[in-house]
C-alpha cells in the first residue's frame, strides 16, 4: 500500500496505516527493513498479529478530527460501527457534522454476545429508538457480528445497494470491531494480501487505511476515536480482557431488598436504596465476580477487600483510576430500565413498583439510565 506525496513514495503499514519507517523503533510505523514491493506491516502490527501483544499508541485528537472531517468533503458511504455491549459509550454522537449529507449505515456489532432467545425485532426497534434519541441520522440499521459472521451478508447487500460510485468509510470508537469487519470485506472483495491488524486492545489502527476494491474505489478504515468515558480506556491490558466479554452473556438475576449492595468485582458498585423487594439482572462479563453485601457494610468491605475479594482491579491498579462518583437514579414504576456503565455492562431493573438506586464508578465513566435493551 503505497501513496505518492509531494513526489516521494510513502509506504504505509497495511495493518494500522502508519507510515513505515526504519529510523526509530519507538515511533509508529517502525520496520527493521523495507521491502521493495508488496504489502508490509510494521513491527507493532507483527507483534499484535502473531503474539497478541499490547502496543499502546494513540492518534492525536486534532489529527483524528482532521481525518474524520475529510469525509464530508468527499462522495462517501459511511458505515458507523457501534458495540452493542457498549452502545451509548461507543456511538459517535457528533458524526453528522463531519459526514455532511453522505448516507450513513449503522452497523451494530457483537450481537453474538446476547442470549440466543433474544427477540431481534425488538432489539432492532430498541436500536432505532436509541439512535433517534442520540440524534443519529441513518439510512439503515444492520445487526451483525463480525466475529461470528452474523448479519454480514445483509450489511454487504446494503453497501452494494447504496454505494454507487462512492468510497466506503468505516468509522467507530476504539475496539468496536472495525478492523475485524473490514477483514471480512478484504477476504471476499479485495486482492489485498495482508489483513488489517486486529486485537482486543484500543488504538490498533493509527491512520486511514485505503483498501482498493475491484471497481477502482476504496474501503477506508479510520482510526478509532478514544472516549475516556468508557471503562475500556481506563484499565490495563490484563483487566481489559476480563471486562470485555468473549462469550454470550449469562445474565445474573438477584432478588434484592432495599439496603443491599452488589459489587462488580472492584470496578463498580450498585446500591438498592429504597423500594419493594424486587429483581435486578446483571449483564457483565463472565470473568467478573459479583459480591452481595449490606449497604451499611459496603464502604468497609471495599476499603478492606479491594484487590482480593473485590477484584479486578488489584489495589495497585485501582489507585491509578479516578475516584468513584456516586450516580443516583429513581427507576420509574411500570417499565424496565437499564443502569448502564460504559464498557462494563448494565443492570436491568425488573420491578414494576419503582426503586431508588445508586451506581458508583470512577469519575468520568459514563453512567446513565436507559430503556431496557432486553
Amino acid at each position: 500500500m503505497t501513496e505518492r506525496l509531494e513526489g516521494s513514495a510513502v509506504v504505509r503499514c497495511s495493518g494500522c496505516g502508519a507510515v513505515l519507517q526504519t529510523e526509530d523503533p519507538a515511533k509508529a510505523g517502525y520496520i527493521p527493513k523495507l521491502k521493495e514491493e508488496g504489502a508490509q506491516i510494521c513491527r507493532r502490527c507483527f507483534r499484535i498479529k502473531n503474539y497478541n501483544e499490547v502496543a499502546s499508541s494513540a492518534v492525536d485528537q486534532d489529527e483524528f478530527l482532521r481525518m474524520l472531517g475529510q469525509i464530508g468533503e468527499r462522495k462517501a458511504l459511511v458505515i458507523h460501527i457501534v458495540d452493542l455491549f457498549d452502545f451509548q459509550g461507543s456511538v459517535i454522537t457528533g458524526l453528522q457534522r463531519f459526514v455532511g449529507t453522505n448516507p450513513v449505515i449503522l452497523a451494530v456489532n457483537k450481537i453474538d454476545l446476547l442470549p440466543k432467545v433474544t427477540n431481534w425485532n425488538k432489539l432492532r426497534n430498541w436500536v432505532q429508538q436509541q439512535a433517534k434519541e442520540l440524534g443519529l441520522k441513518t439510512e439503515e440499521v444492520v445487526l451483525c457480528s463480525a466475529k461470528k459472521n452474523l448479519g454480514f451478508d445483509r450489511l454487504l447487500q446494503e453497501v452494494a445497494d447504496r454505494r454507487g460510485d462512492r468510497d466506503v468509510y468505516v468509522v467507530g470508537a476504539t475496539n468496536v470491531g472495525k478492523s475485524t469487519l473490514i477483514n471480512r470485506l478484504i477476504t471476499d472483495y479485495s486482492d489485498l494480501e495482508e489483513e488489517l491488524t486486529t486485537s482486543r486492545y484500543p488504538g490498533t489502527t493509527l491512520d486511514m487505511v485505503n483498501i482498493p476494491l475491484d471497481d477502482g474505489h476504496y474501503i477506508v478504515d479510520t482510526p478509532g476515536i478514544v472516549y475516556p468515558s468508557r471503562y475500556t480506556e481506563l484499565v490495563n491490558s490484563g483487566d481489559l480482557v476480563k471486562i470485555m466479554p468473549e462469550k454470550p452473556l449469562k445474565p445474573a438475576a438477584y432478588q434484592l431488598d432495599e439496603g443491599q449492595t452488589l459489587f462488580i468485582g472492584g470496578l463498580a458498585r450498585f446500591d438498592f436504596i429504597e423500594g419493594a423487594h424486587q429483581s435486578f439482572t446483571f449483564y457483565t462479563s463472565g470473568a467478573l465476580k459479583l459480591h452481595r453485601t449490606k449497604l451499611g457494610r459496603a464502604d468497609d468491605l471495599y476499603a478492606n477487600h479491594l484487590g482480593e475479594l473485590l477484584s479486578p482491579p488489584s489495589r495497585e491498579e485501582a489507585e491509578k483510576l479516578p475516584e468513584w462518583t456516586r450516580h443516583e437514579f429513581r427507576v420509574p414504576k411500570g417499565g424496565a430500565q437499564d443502569l448502564f456503565i460504559s464498557g462494563l455492562g448494565w443492570i436491568k431493573a425488573n420491578g414494576q413498583t419503582g426503586a431508588k438506586v445508586a451506581v458508583h464508578a470512577p469519575k468520568g465513566v459514563k453512567v446513565i439510565m436507559r430503556g431496557s435493551l432486553l
